[in-house]
């Protein structure tokens, strides 16, 4: 049995999800996840997951990305 999860119910989205939440896209997801600084970046192995609230509040606080 799997359980699907509402995206906005999710505390880390995979890149294709954070882009669709956010409407930002994959490739700026990943240029702004690359840094080591990265606050909202969560590294599973090789897999990126971005932590959804983290990047809620550091996009409140940019004016441009």
């Amino acid at each position: 049995m799997r359980y699907e999860v509402p995206i906005w119910e999710k505390s880390n989205l995979n890149l294709e999800e954070a882009a669709g939440y956010f409407n930002i896209g994959i490739n700026k997801l990943r240029e702004l996840t690359d840094s080591e600084s990265c606050t909202f970046v969560l590294w599973c192995g090789n897999k990126r997951l971005i932590k959804r609230k983290a990047l809620d509040e550091y996009l409140k606080k940019i004016y441009s990305i």
